[in-house]
């Protein structure tokens, strides 16, 4: 088993026939190990640790040692207090460089969940570390967020989380990090995808969480967690009920304020005139909402305002009479959603500037 090197403990050796000789030695004096023996079992254990082997292997040769040592002689105390020290000290050594090996890896796990969901990393770099936490950057993977801030995966609750999705899911499917203060959940695209997005959402009850588009490749994960990023601030501005979005129902939203002049002036044009209405434009920009939510349908949408149907009917003729365009026209409706849709994502008429 070699020699263990290094600081005081430099030529104190711990092989088998070393071993049995403090063994042999503990028993005609009936001493306790010495600090410097007990160090060394501990380095002893530290570095087996590090070279992969395991602490049953070393209890277990440790024992069947002593055992030779003994066979057919009686044990004293003072021998049995030896065994037990050397194996303490032995684990203890093996235990701490575990526990540092463990600190290693999850300081570079989140390293690399960090690099790879950010659009400033080194692509190449991060298609060399991905296989060792189990993702095939070259399939496609999706990524859904969790609403909310102050999320820190040292938090007891997140730990929990954590071990949830891997005991369900495998430790080598899915990757659970914090970003912004966000919860984010990477995973593989595929048949298992839903399953995995349902988990996700249950295990953060009260939250909306938005799910990204697949995309493949090592910018794939970021493009997918950048959809939902955007895709979840989209939500919350236009209050949206649903708690389990998915950025592809959203993908008008970016085509509108990707020209944001134009779409001020969409709003501006067909909405301005509801300023005139007594009450100004909130409310009657609530009546179209409420009325497209309903899908046209006058009882439903007077239910959701709390107006009778005959003041809904008012409403909706006064907004005819401002805008000049009818909700209940095809073409019209459009321009008018559109327009809602645009209000809605640029806070108007709420906006201090308007």
């Amino acid at each position: 088993m070699g020699t263990v090197r290094g600081g005081s403990q430099a030529g104190v050796p711990f092989d088998g026939g070393a071993w049995a000789q403090v063994l042999v030695e503990v028993g005609q004096s009936g001493r306790r190990l010495r600090r410097e023996e007990l160090d060394a079992l501990r380095e002893y254990g530290d570095r087996a640790a590090e070279d992969g082997r395991g602490l049953a292997e070393l209890v277990d040769e440790r024992l069947a040692e002593a055992g030779r040592v003994w066979e057919g002689q009686p044990v004293d105390a003072a021998s049995m207090a030896a065994l037990r020290a050397g194996i303490g000290a032995l684990a203890a050594g093996h235990g701490r460089a575990y526990r540092e090996r463990l600190q290693r890896e999850e300081a570079g796990r989140r390293e690399f969940v960090a690099d790879l969901l950010s659009s400033r990393s080194d692509l190449g770099r991060l298609a060399e570390h991905a296989e060792r936490f189990g993702l095939n950057l070259a399939c496609a993977h999706v990524v859904a967020v969790a609403e909310g801030d102050g999320y820190d995966l040292d938090d007891p609750l997140v730990r929990a989380l954590e071990r949830q999705l891997l005991g369900r899911f495998g430790e080598q499917e899915v990757l659970l990090a914090v970003k912004h203060g966000r919860l984010v959940c990477i995973m593989p695209s595929g048949p298992g995808e839903d399953a995995a997005v349902k988990a996700f959402a249950e295990l953060t009850p009260g939250r909306r969480v938005v799910v990204g588009r697949p995309h493949s490749g090592p910018g794939g994960v970021v493009h997918s967690y950048e959809e939902a990023r955007a895709a979840l601030e989209q939500a919350d501005q236009l209050g949206l009920p649903e708690q389990l979005l998915h950025a592809a129902d959203l993908l008008v939203l970016p085509v509108l304020l990707r020209d944001r002049e134009a779409l001020e002036e969409l709003v501006h044009g067909v909405l301005g005139p509801l300023r005139k209405a007594r009450g100004g434009a909130r409310p009657l920009v609530e009546t179209l909402i409420a009325y497209a939510d309903s899908r046209y349908v006058t009882a439903e949408a007077a239910r959701r305002l709390g107006l009778s149907v005959r003041a809904l009917a008012y409403r909706i003729a006064h907004i005819v009479r401002l805008t000049g365009l009818d909700p209940d026209d095809a073409l019209q409706r459009y321009t008018l959603e559109t327009a809602v849709l645009g209000a809605r994502l640029l806070g108007w008429p709420d906006d201090p500037a308007e």
